[in-house]
């Protein structure tokens, strides 16, 4: 099984650029992968966001950048309630969350986001509720149709499908390519951490 990079951890430090576009995406995963290989565990787990990575929150819902991601605008989108089950929830924070999500896809259009995918997945066990707002923008797009590694989908699906592609293949090719290489591919367009500073003034739950 894939390790699950922990989502929330202390003492992560988010590089600052010096300039426009100055870090790129391979340094910011390298920093990130050294600092989160030692807090990973069990143990440290925990719903504290480090403010580096902090979006917005209300009384119910929590935003941050995803920790392993340098795909900027990858965000989670967590439950303040220590439960893992969306029953568990009460219905403040249930009506809640549809506005939530709503509030975040417009941001995430806004820094240039072509489609903006809403996902639960559970499967790593001690992490609170959560969802996954991933960004689609077209060079990401670009990216998939270069690489002819995934062409090898193509020999799944018994003849075309409705579209040349999908949410399940571009999300598999955000997560292998942004959030599992060391080395990713380059950003085109505004670093995590100008993304960031973005998203905070776009987004508001109020």
């Amino acid at each position: 099984m894939r390790p699950h990079i922990g989502l929330w951890a202390y003492s992560v430090v988010c590089p600052k650029p010096a300039g426009p576009f100055a870090l790129s995406a391979k340094r910011q995963q390298e920093t990130l992968r050294r600092q989160i290989a030692v807090i990973d565990c069990p143990m440290t787990r925990t719903p504290n966001i480090p403010p580096q990575l902090h979006i917005a929150s209300n009384a119910h819902w929590s935003v941050n950048h995803r920790v392993n991601s340098a795909l900027p605008g990858y965000l989670i989108i967590a439950s303040t309630k220590a439960t893992n089950d969306l029953s568990d929830l009460p219905v403040e924070a249930l009506s809640s969350m549809g506005h939530v999500f709503a509030v975040v896809q417009r941001a995430l259009k806004l820094i240039g986001a072509q489609r903006v995918y809403l996902s639960r997945f559970g499967h790593s066990p001690g992490y609170p509720l959560h969802f996954h707002a991933i960004p689609v923008y077209a060079w990401v797009e670009d990216l998939f149709w270069e690489d002819e590694r995934y062409r090898a989908l193509q020999k799944f699906a018994d003849g075309p499908g409705e579209t040349p592609t999908d949410g399940a293949e571009l999300t598999l090719f955000i997560w292998r390519e942004f959030c599992e290489r060391r080395d990713p591919p380059s950003i085109k367009g505004p670093s995590v951490a100008e993304a960031i500073e973005v998203l905070r003034a776009t987004i508001r739950f109020s």
